[in-house]
């Protein structure tokens, strides 16, 4: 090989060298987050996530769908870190080996809404079983997420313990979003189970009045789980833990804190060390 020959093959070894480093380091800050609607609709994570953004450099990707389909694609190594509200699901995601660092961030509520007319009568009621059955006695319309989504597990769960949900075309499975299903149920004018946060995104666009809260079987909590490392090579677990560190510090438990929607406080922080 010449001289001139060895130079080139020198620069051009070089070149490489000095563009996978930056590939790499472009793919490090890259986060990729999968999340329930409710933390994209209700506004919550436009907040968050610049902030976090700015102090670590990392930008994350938002993938916003029901808790069912976040832990899937956490599962399959499509996303580094998810951010969901299901905590039997999250306990067995984390039993099979397909997480780590799991911690609480902040909780909600549910609350079931409708109609102001309110021909099942529930309004006022802490009691969501007995709620439920008055819907379905009530034979109004019920629109259902169907989606697998936390809320719809927790909805599931209801309507087992309620004895059954409504019959025929009295329930509606819409296998959509909540913010969707809200906009379903105002059109319809049914009544729905949703978490308070996304409620309050869309109460002025539905008119949907909220019927019935407080009953401590609608309280929501919601963790966040890095993607096992050990089971997919690719996985960002620094920016995951990164992401983690961040919304349970005492600045991220803030921010949680801090957003409000129409001056209601939706989402409190829960992290405790």
């Amino acid at each position: 090989m010449t001289y001139l020959n060895r130079k080139w093959t020198l620069l051009l070894s070089l070149a490489l060298l000095c563009n996978g480093a930056s590939l790499t380091a472009y793919a490090e800050s890259i986060l990729r987050l999968s999340t329930t609607t409710s933390t994209e609709n209700s506004g919550l994570l436009k907040v968050l996530l610049p902030q976090f953004e700015a102090q670590t450099h990392i930008k994350v990707h938002v993938i916003s769908v029901g808790t069912g389909k976040a832990l899937e694609l956490a599962k399959n190594g499509d996303v580094d870190v998810t951010l969901v509200h299901a905590r039997a699901a999250e306990d067995k995601f984390m039993a099979e080996g397909h997480g780590v660092n799991r911690r609480d961030v902040m909780y909600n509520d549910f609350i079931i809404v409708g109609p102001v007319e309110d021909t099942a009568g529930i309004n006022g009621s802490h009691d969501v079983i007995a709620a439920m059955r008055k819907i379905v006695a009530a034979k109004v319309k019920f629109v259902s997420r169907g989606d697998n989504s936390g809320t719809d597990q927790m909805e599931q769960a209801y309507w087992k313990e309620a004895g059954g949900k409504p019959q025929a075309g009295a329930y509606v499975s819409a296998g959509l979003g909540m913010g969707e299903v809200l906009t379903m149920a105002a059109q319809m004018q049914a009544y729905t189970l949703t978490d308070r946060a996304t409620y309050g995104a869309y109460r002025a666009k539905t008119g949907l009045a909220v019927l019935v809260e407080g009953d401590a079987k609608m309280f929501n909590p919601y963790g966040i789980i890095a993607v096992n490392p050990a089971k997919y090579k690719d996985i960002n677990i620094e920016g995951a833990n990164s992401l983690i560190n961040w919304l349970t510090s005492a600045p991220g438990q803030a921010a949680i804190n801090a957003f409000k929607v129409d001056g209601q406080q939706l989402f409190f922080a829960a992290y405790k060390k």
